[in-house]
């Protein structure tokens, strides 16, 4: 550790994974590359981190420096010690609420205790989200009797009306009275967490934890869960393919897309 050391963080789809959900060769040996320098490796990701493990491992990942940071930063943790380092959440008595609303508004709502997702829907919107995450499931009216701490997200899931899906996000966020924050991941998915997390509190607090100056973060994504990453790391990268509000706050865009190695002339750049 210390302040010769870097770190980078990755949002995963659209960015460090192709559309297939690969790492290309050339990317991966950057990746190699720069870990193998004594720098740190970091998925900063909105899935939870059952999910952004089950990423690593199939990917054959194996970079000694390794962190997972889940669920849009209210989770941290150590590959190499196999253990959290932070960990936060929705607070208990707004999760009820939240649900309430949903059943209201007609949005299908769910949220996971440490290793399932709970939630009172089945259905178009759960079978979408579980082409890729592939985290198990428990359907339940009564989901509260499955957590026991503070969940660490919420996600409410909209396939076909983007209006009814705002109309729930004001009325959630309305209520939360600002201890929440909710967040497009992409057009249809609605994170939804505390305001004390994000990705970029996580790209702070993590280094912090290593004794890494700020000018010496790197963090690069393509969707608005990713911006407040991009405007904490000392370099924000966004992706070619990313939304122009990404591109708009961001220090550099890449030249390539997620599907041509976009990554791997700034992780090569970044080896001092």
């Amino acid at each position: 550790m210390g302040s010769g050391s870097k770190i980078f963080f990755f949002d995963l789809d659209g960015t460090l994974l192709t559309s297939e959900k690969k790492i290309s060769d050339k990317t991966m040996d950057a990746l190699k590359k720069f870990t193998d320098a004594g720098n740190f490796f970091c998925i900063n990701t909105g899935r939870a981190i059952d999910s952004a493990k089950a990423v690593y491992t199939g990917l054959g990942l194996d970079f000694k420096g390794s962190f997972l940071c889940g669920s849009n930063g209210t989770e941290i943790y150590s590959v190499d010690e196999k253990k959290y380092i932070y960990k936060t959440g929705v607070p208990l008595d707004l999760v009820p609420k939240i649900f309430e609303i949903s059943k209201r508004t007609g949005i299908h709502c769910h949220t996971y205790s440490e290793d399932s997702i709970i939630s009172p829907y089945n259905g178009e919107c759960m079978d979408y989200y579980r082409r890729v995450i592939k985290t198990p499931l428990i359907v339940t009216e009564d989901v509260l009797s499955y957590i026991k701490e503070p969940p660490s997200k919420m996600i409410a899931i909209e396939l076909h009306d983007h209006d009814k899906h705002e109309a729930f996000r004001r009325e959630v966020e309305e209520m939360a009275g600002g201890r929440l924050t909710l967040l497009y991941s992409n057009p249809y998915y609605l994170e939804i967490f505390p305001s004390d997390a994000g990705k970029g509190s996580a790209v702070k607090r993590l280094a912090d934890f290593l004794g890494i100056p700020v000018e010496n973060t790197y963090a690069a994504g393509d969707e608005e869960n990713d911006i407040s990453m991009i405007e904490a790391a000392g370099c924000g990268i966004a992706m070619i393919n990313g939304t122009d509000k990404v591109k708009s706050i961001a220090d550099v865009i890449t030249t390539d897309d997620n599907n041509n190695d976009g990554l791997a002339p700034f992780l090569l750049n970044a080896i001092s």
